[in-house]
């Protein structure tokens, strides 16, 4: 099967309720990331020091060498840092991305997380870079990270973000925790879940733009001020669509500068200047997402394994997907058959995502197969109508129409006007009966009879795929 692994649909462009508690239009999750201690460096056994997210300008690593600026750098979070921004949010409820390793050299910071109640959750075990790393040297690493995160919080994790990920790291740490939620992803304003092998993972995405991290990188905020806007902008939006998730991101040795946490103040004022905002842990949030709307239905399939065979349109085999799609196009299978051998994905297990694909498969078709579709089509209130030998689709559709309830002078009026179409055109009147009363389906029957050959075989054609269309909508998702 050709298949497109990835989920371009999401929830779509009507997202679920998210019933916020006490009617929250906005809940707002607060991250504070503890890496300091954790990145790279040769003290840590890595071959290279730290190159990313600090205050140095085209920082590279150093083969082999510890680099004292870059060191300085990251002990300003754990020393300055962190304890500004305990002092500001002590009183909230906040999650801790905790870099394991970077938790065990860091005691006081961590006993100073757990008295203010702050959710620590696992930002892997060390702070470097996982694209490279083999499958197996990843999944120990993550072992470690859960082992070590307990014996040092006291309590496993209940979230997991590791943030510098490779292809395989959802899963694995799907496949190692016992994580209520997975955060390595940036794909939604809400939760989501997904399917990785036999488990059903609840994903809450994380934010890579209202995060401080865009002080160190050359396209980011050059003052707190700029900052501060952004962050006030995305609040602002999100709190007017209602219903949505913001992420904070915050890093202690970029928010805990002096002139950035004045800008965080100043920020967390403008949300507290707002009624119905539900500040929470993303452990919380999962606990509510999870009572709120449990796993109920078919997920895709996480990208980095191959899609299986299961129930979403773009896992069926070829038999499977023809038997349940290949009465859509009336009377012609072959369209349903060719439309499985394209690129198929999450997004199109939808009406709209398997009506393109049959779309495609019948517009790529010769003009006689297309023209095969269009003479498949029965008349309308006509003798197949009459003799009650329609397709269950067709008879439902004339029905919604009136058509099946017609006065004798009316059907002799549609008989007419099938003759002359057929004699004109060489194919059957065909129109969405369901976009239509009776009334609106003559009036375009008068109007359609003259066209010319090639306008009437656009149009017909693109009735049929309004057909199909209103079919599919009328299936189970």
């Amino acid at each position: 099967m050709n298949r497109y692994p990835r989920d371009m649909l999401g929830h779509g462009p009507v997202p679920p309720d998210a019933h916020w508690p006490g009617g929250a239009r906005l809940a707002l999750s607060i991250v504070l990331n503890y890496e300091e201690g954790g990145e790279n460096n040769v003290l840590h056994g890595d071959p290279a020091s730290e190159a990313f997210l600090s205050e140095i300008t085209g920082a590279q690593p150093w083969p082999g060498k510890r680099h004292w600026n870059m060191e300085s750098i990251y002990e300003y979070g754990a020393r300055a840092g962190f304890w500004r921004l305990h002092r500001m949010l002590h009183e909230m409820p906040v999650t801790v991305y905790g870099v394991a390793s970077a938790l065990a050299r860091s005691p006081l910071q961590v006993e100073a997380m757990r008295g203010a109640g702050w959710e620590i959750a696992s930002h892997g075990l060390k702070w470097v870079e996982h694209r490279d790393m083999s499958e197996d040297e990843e999944r120990a690493a993550i072992r470690e990270a859960l082992r070590l995160h307990e014996e040092v919080t006291g309590a496993p994790p209940k979230g997991w973000y590791t943030g510098r990920c490779s292809m395989n790291t959802v899963r694995l740490a799907a496949e190692e925790g016992d994580l209520a939620y997975i955060s390595d992803s940036y794909a939604d304003d809400l939760p989501y879940r997904v399917r990785l092998g036999d488990r059903r993972q609840l994903i809450l995405p994380y934010t890579l733009d209202a995060n401080d991290m865009r002080f160190a990188i050359p396209a980011g905020h050059a003052d707190g001020a700029s900052w501060e806007q952004y962050l006030r902008d995305s609040f602002d939006c999100l709190y007017a669509e209602g219903g949505r998730m913001m992420s904070l991101g915050l890093h202690c040795r970029l928010a805990g500068r002096p002139g950035r946490a004045q800008a965080l103040k100043r920020f967390l004022d403008h949300v507290r200047n707002h009624d119905h905002v539900w500040i929470a842990t993303r452990a919380q949030i999962a606990a509510h997402w999870n009572r709120v709307h449990p796993d109920r239905g078919a997920l895709p399939e996480a990208s980095d394994v191959p899609v299986p065979q299961g129930d979403m349109a773009h896992e069926l085999d070829r038999d499977s997907f023809v038997a349940r799609f290949g009465g859509i196009y009336e009377h012609s299978p072959w369209v349903a058959d060719r439309a499985w051998e394209r690129e198929l994905g999450p997004a199109h297990h939808h009406p709209a995502g398997v009506a393109n694909a049959l779309a495609r498969a019948f517009r790529s078709a010769t003009r006689e197969e297309r023209l095969g579709v269009l003479r498949a089509h029965p008349d309308l209130a006509g003798k197949l109508a009459a003799a009650g030998r329609l397709t269950a689709d067709s008879t439902r559709e004339q029905a919604s129409a009136g058509l099946d309830l017609l006065t004798d002078r009316e059907r002799t009026i549609f008989q007419k006007l099938n003759a002359d179409y057929v004699a004109r055109h060489d194919f059957p009147f065909i129109i969405a009966v369901r976009d239509h009363d009776k009334e609106g389906i003559l009036d375009a029957f008068h109007r359609r009879i003259g066209n010319l050959a090639e306008a009437e075989f656009d149009e017909a054609c693109a009735q049929v795929e309004r057909i199909a269309r209103l079919r599919l909508e009328a299936l189970p998702w």
